[in-house]
C-alpha cells in the first residue's frame, strides 16, 4: 500500500492528479486495505507445513534407460539398484524409478511424498479424516491420500529422510 501512496503523491505532485482525485484516489486505497484485511487474517491456518518433496515414485518403460539418462544429464546418484528399480537421489530429494506395472508398458506416476514439519502420527491422521480423506498408513512415519485429481500423495514425517540417506 505504501507505494500505491507514493505513487498518488508523485503524480500529484507532477501535476497530474488535482488534490480532489488525490483525496479520492487515497480514500479508495483505504477502504480497499481495510476491506481486504479481515479477509487476509481470516484465512485459515494450514494444519501441515510441508518443507520438501521428499520423492517421487514412477514406474518407466525401460527402467535402466531412465536411470542412465537422470544419473547421466542431472548427476543424479544412484543407490539402491536391483536390476529392477532403483533410487536416485539429489539434494534432498530422491527419484524412486522401476518397471512400470502397466499392462501397456505405459509410464506413470505412482505417487508424490511430501515431508511435513511436527509429525505427529495420530494428530495427522485425525486431520485427513476431519477433511474427509481416508489415510491409508504405509509405515508409522507416513500415510497416503489421493488429491482431488486422483493422484497418490503420501504425507511424511521429517525422520523419513533419515531412512533415505
Amino acid at each position: 500500500m505504501e507505494g500505491i501512496v507514493a505513487g498518488l503523491l508523485k503524480e500529484y505532485e507532477s501535476g497530474k492528479l488535482s488534490r480532489r482525485d488525490l483525496i479520492r484516489n487515497l480514500t479508495v486505497t483505504a477502504a480497499a486495505a481495510t476491506v481486504a484485511a479481515p479477509a487476509v487474517a481470516a484465512a485459515p491456518k494450514s494444519p501441515f507445513k510441508a518443507v520438501a518433496v521428499n520423492h517421487i515414485s514412477y514406474g518407466v518403460a525401460d527402467y535402466a534407460r531412465t536411470r542412465d539418462f537422470y544419473a547421466d544429464l542431472f548427476g543424479m546418484k544412484v543407490t539402491n539398484d536391483t536390476g529392477k528399480d532403483c533410487i536416485l537421489s539429489f539434494g534432498e530429494t530422491l527419484l524412486i524409478v522401476r518397471k512400470t506395472r502397466q499392462p501397456d508398458n505405459k509410464p506413470y506416476v505412482d505417487h508424490i511424498a511430501y515431508t511435513i514439519e511436527n509429525w505427529d502420527k495420530n494428530a495427522v491422521e485425525a486431520e485427513l479424516r476431519r477433511r474427509g480423506h481416508d489415510p491409508r498408513p504405509d509405515t508409522d512415519l507416513s500415510f497416503h491420500i489421493k488429491d482431488p485429481d486422483g493422484f497418490d500423495l503420501q504425507i511424511e514425517s521429517n525422520d523419513v529422510a533419515l531412512y533415505n540417506k
